[in-house]
């Protein structure tokens, strides 16, 4: 679905004052106001093409209707997020449950809708129909090595997909590990592993990049065989330079501090990537910033600082990427809530005097320090964030325009009530 441009455009002007009243009051204060909106222009977050039907838990899923039936319907309503908020331009495929059966037609499509593929995601967590062995207990770990040698295979189908598209990187998360106590042989779960990754990294064409995610649990309880970022970091170490951490901000303990991991595996050259999220008590894949947006902008505040400490591009550098999914939302809804929060975080973490902070570090003056911090994020950027949206051709206010036009109507009408996204 498309929303006329028009219609945007009376959308921008009926908002124009009232906007540029507030832009005015805080550009006043910002030393290089177009160099900061540049940044946000710049920065996109990819769309992951699981997140655009209703997620659920393992008790039961409440489908909304209108959910896209196909690759070229996800792509599309991509396209439409992109459209309204111009920083969702890019889209993460999972494989196999969105395996492109024609890949010039899904990258022109792509092209299209101004989109770029980004990261490709591997599937060793679920047996799938036609699949010869099971990875009941564990894929890339497992005792077997027909079962490794066949996860192995999948990620190598999974790169030449991605090549096909125009991707350059490979997301690996494994729900490998155990339930019990004795049921595995931690060590050889490890080796077993590492070596899986290894035949998948010597398979990588050169400019790609592997991101290897932890989580601490589920689906197995008792351990994960790459269950937190120590671990992941040994993986990409012994892997080589081409392997990376990826974060997942759902996959921590309770308490843990995210931040510190970041600055950390930034300082190693280590961290590859991001996947948005918020959670209360475990990996609830709520909406990013809805729960904890003070930890998600103390860690903007390490990425930012770590990467212009190494000199990186804050855009491309780093993979950025939601992975996010609930059961009671509309999920474009969902998206651009998260799209909305990331922005607003990233200008925040922008606005931090490093100066300042800096020389209250080095003077051990913990509350100038602790001022500066939380001055940059009980300022209002939204105005900021509208702006760049409006200079890059998107709209003030991307969810009221998407709920004034009723485009979840409109999607129902055309895909019906009962429709449910390929692969949830």
């Amino acid at each position: 679905m498309q929303i006329e441009k028009y219609k945007l455009e009376e959308h921008n002007h009926s908002l124009q004052k009232e906007h540029q009243r507030k832009f005015d009051f805080i550009a006043a204060d910002i030393k290089d106001v177009n160099g900061l909106l540049q940044k946000l222009i710049d920065f996109q977050v990819a769309i992951p093409s699981w997140a655009l039907g209703t997620g659920g838990t393992r008790f039961g899923r409440f489908p909304g209707g209108g959910e896209p039936r196909n690759l070229e319907e996800k792509i599309e309503d991509i396209g439409l997020l992109h459209a309204l908020n111009r920083s969702s331009g890019a889209i993460s495929l999972h494989i196999p449950w969105d395996i492109p059966e024609n890949a010039s037609h899904i990258k022109a499509l792509a092209a299209q809708n101004g989109l770029k593929f980004d990261a490709m995601n591997s599937n060793t967590f679920q047996d799938q129909p036609d699949q010869e062995l099971s990875y009941k207990y564990g894929s890339m770990q497992h005792v077997d090595k027909a079962v490794r040698k066949q996860a192995v295979d999948h990620n190598i189908e999974v790169v030449k997909y991605g090549l096909e598209l125009g991707s350059e990187s490979l997301t690996v998360w494994l729900s490998d590990g155990s339930c019990f106590p004795g049921q595995l042989n931690f060590r050889k779960a490890f080796q077993n592993t590492l070596e899986s990754l290894q035949e998948v990294y010597a398979a990588l064409p050169d400019h790609w990049k592997m991101f290897v995610e932890y989580k601490a649990f589920e689906p197995n309880f008792y351990s994960t065989t790459v269950g937190d970022w120590g671990q992941s970091l040994l993986y990409t170490s012994k892997l080589g330079k081409k392997a990376y951490t990826l974060v997942d901000l759902g996959h921590h303990l309770p308490n843990a501090n995210i931040e510190q991991i970041v600055a950390l595996l930034l300082m190693e050259g280590k961290l590859g990537g991001f996947h948005f999220n918020d959670s209360k008590y475990g990996d609830d894949d709520l909406t990013v910033g809805s729960i904890k947006p003070y930890q998600l902008f103390l860690i903007f505040n390490e990425l930012v600082e770590g990467m212009d400490a190494k000199d990186m591009n804050h855009a491309t550098d780093l993979g950025w990427m939601i992975d996010a999914s609930h059961n009671v939302k509309d999920p474009l809804e969902d998206l651009l809530q998260s799209v909305e929060a990331i922005m607003i975080t990233y200008a925040q973490a922008l606005l931090v005097d490093r100066k300042r902070l800096a020389e209250a570090q080095n003077n051990n003056d913990v509350v100038t320090a602790q001022e500066i911090l939380q001055q940059a994020f009980r300022t209002d950027v939204r105005a900021l964030v509208a702006e760049a949206r409006l200079r890059s051709g998107g709209v003030l206010n991307p969810l009221s325009v998407y709920r004034s036009e009723k485009v979840r109507e409109s999607l129902i009408k055309q895909r019906g009530s009962k429709t449910v996204a390929t692969g949830l």
